[in-house]
């Protein structure tokens, strides 16, 4: 009984907030190019990255995400372009995402770019209020379905990098949307979920702490108003060019482990494992996430070392 509260409170609650945050990721360093426009291109290839998310095992309505997105810079020219896909499952939810990308790099200094981003992208959302288990009693809150409610956007990106080191400021969705406001049975504005602009803030630095061990730390956060701060800190080892493995801490949420191998020079594929540091973690049996990235240079380009990041 516990059990199937928890799932339906998890409904609920995901089917108000689920519009009000973007999907989050724990390999964040990985998949820049979904939260800042900016990242396109700044591999110096074409980047081709796979990614499925499977949150909060064991609960039922838990989110299950999946992305595919690919970005390359344009020839010799300054500018990159990227185009990416989300679809994210929470509850009776649907969501797809299909983002477009543009960036434009100048030097800064010798050793760092600062790239400039633009995003465009389009949001359907699909609602099922059927898949809703109501108990004997219980007000039937939402009387229609949604079925593919379509919302454009816009976003921007800053990103200055390295080959060592990035730091990036980025809102990826400069426009409020309300989704919900006609499905509400009683007309109340407290029925209305509002896409809330996200802001993030990401950072990074790789040291060399010897000829075949390289650390990364990294720094992700998320401010969304009226939500709590999301703040993601990890630290990656890279051994022999060819093995990641590391650790990361959300806070006041989850802690997560993390491996990776680069299969060759154009493969690379990365897993975690997250465990929540809350109460919630007694019903649930953590998240998995994996991906897949394959990058296509340029024949007269010579790979040194795998870029971190």
């Amino acid at each position: 009984m516990k059990t199937k509260i928890i799932r339906l409170v998890i409904m609920l609650f995901t089917i108000v907030s689920s519009a009000q945050q973007d999907a989050q990721y724990t390999q964040y360093m990985y998949n820049t190019i979904v939260v800042n426009p900016a990242y396109a291109g700044s591999r110096e290839a074409m980047s081709i990255f796979a990614l499925h998310r499977n949150q909060w095992v064991g609960v039922e309505g838990a989110p299950v995400t999946n992305s595919l997105s690919i970005n390359t810079p344009i020839s010799e020219s300054k500018v990159g372009l990227g185009l990416s896909i989300i679809n994210d499952r929470i509850g009776p939810s649907v969501e797809n995402n299909i983002a477009v990308d543009f960036s434009y790099t100048i030097p800064a200094s010798q050793r760092y770019k600062m790239s400039f981003g633009l995003k465009a992208s389009a949001n359907l959302l699909n609602i099922d209020f059927g898949k809703l288990k109501y108990q004997p009693g219980d007000p039937n809150l939402y009387e229609d379905n949604i079925d593919n409610k379509f919302s454009p956007n816009v976003g921007v990106g800053f990103y200055l990098h390295s080959d060592n080191s990035y730091i990036g400021i980025s809102a990826p969705n400069l426009i409020e949307t309300e989704h919900f406001d006609k499905s509400a049975a009683s007309g109340s504005t407290s029925h209305i979920a509002t896409e809330k602009i996200n802001y993030y803030l990401i950072a990074g630095y790789v040291f060399d702490l010897s000829t075949s061990v390289k650390l990364k730390p990294s720094l992700q956060t998320k401010y969304v108003q009226g939500a709590p701060l999301q703040v993601d800190v990890s630290a990656n080892f890279m051994m022999n060019e060819k093995f990641v493995a590391g650790l990361a801490y959300r806070w006041s949420a989850a802690m997560s482990a993390m491996v990776g191998f680069q299969a060759s020079d154009t493969w690379f594929i990365g897993y975690s494992y997250d465990f929540d540091t809350t109460e919630f973690a007694r019903y649930n049996s953590g998240s998995h996430e994996i991906f897949l990235r394959y990058e296509l240079f340029n024949k007269y380009d010579k790979i040194i070392s795998p870029r971190f990041f």
